[in-house]
């Protein structure tokens, strides 16, 4: 069996990060910490791109503000075509009594 995955809280990471940044040798202090030098540059990176957004939690995506936004107009427009579809239906029944 394969070793089982590790999750760290977002309190560690930034914890890490915020050492990372302070100290020059990033891989002892990975070391140190018990994690593989690459999960801390990830979470560096991550951490300079998006911040205090960073880090959201177990699968959870941090989306940007477009992203939201993109995201909802899409499922107003699915649902929109939705109520066309089923307009267009109930049109074509009533117009097939009326003949």
């Amino acid at each position: 069996m394969g070793k089982q995955r590790t999750h760290f809280d977002k309190a560690f990471k930034a914890n890490a990060v915020k050492l990372s940044l302070e100290r020059k040798n990033v891989s002892e202090l990975a070391q140190e910490l018990g994690i593989a030098p690459f999960l801390l540059y990830r979470w560096r990176k991550e951490f300079q791109q998006k911040g205090k957004a960073s880090f959201p939690g177990n699968g959870i995506r941090s989306l940007s503000e477009d992203a939201k936004r993109t995201g909802e107009l899409e499922k107003r427009l699915e649902e929109a075509e939705t109520e066309r579809d089923i307009l267009k239906k109930v049109l074509s029944i009533i117009s097939k009594r009326d003949r």
